[in-house]
């Protein structure tokens, strides 16, 4: 194939990009029901993804107006007193593939929020630190119920956006490209009979002239 002007105009070549179109066809077929599938599924975890996201912010938005009231109360050294010693959670991982995806979700772990005697205060602690450690126990086990659908939704819209690039790729780039190469191999076969059928005829019509006048008696 040269630079610029596409494959030799050869019947070879032109079988090679009939089959290369069918191939281009059949893969863009799979890719836009691969898109199609991608979309269903992101937009039937998004609703609920989107409900666990204004809960998120309705938490957030109670926690950390009572960390202000708490740092208010104490001041920075003594809240962050308040925090120790601190605790370890484990959560339990597992790596599954999703549409050919790597994804990791966490199958089990500790609630994070404690009743007042799990949390071991000291006496005298007031309710401005129990109610800002609740709120922020109960955000962080918001977070982490978030994070399986929140990794599955972020990897479901990359495959979503590449394979909608693939999908262009075909379909604008690749499948048109080969059509005109198609269409160019095809006027210069077609040109190139023409040509011979028209040498033939000439060649033709000159052997029987020559036949015609080889017949004739000499003047």
């Amino acid at each position: 194939m040269s630079a610029g002007r596409g494959p030799a105009p050869t019947r070879q070549n032109l079988l090679g990009l009939v089959r290369r179109l069918e191939r281009v066809a059949k893969g863009t077929g799979l890719l836009r029901r691969k898109r199609e599938a991608l979309a269903a599924e992101l937009f039937r975890l998004a609703r609920p993804a989107t409900d666990l996201r204004v809960a998120i912010a309705n938490r957030a938005a109670t926690a950390y107006p009572a960390l202000l009231s708490l740092l208010a109360e104490a001041g920075y050294g003594d809240a962050r007193a308040l925090g120790w010693p601190g605790r370890e959670l484990r959560a339990e991982l597992r790596s599954t593939q999703v549409w050919g995806m790597a994804v990791s979700e966490i199958l089990r772990r500790p609630p994070v929020r404690r009743t007042l005697g799990a949390r071991g205060t000291a006496p005298g602690v007031g309710p401005v630190a129990h109610d800002a450690a609740a709120a922020f126990e109960e955000l962080t086990d918001l977070l982490l119920d978030a994070a399986n659908r929140e990794t599955l939704l972020r990897r479901l819209g990359e495959a979503l956006a590449r394979t909608s690039r693939q999908v262009n790729t075909l379909e604008r780039s690749v499948g048109p490209t080969l059509e005109r190469h198609l269409a160019g191999i095809r006027r210069a076969l077609d040109e190139r009979e023409r040509e011979e059928r028209f040498r033939l005829q000439r060649a033709t019509a000159g052997a029987a002239f020559r036949g015609h006048d080889a017949g004739r008696p000499p003047p």
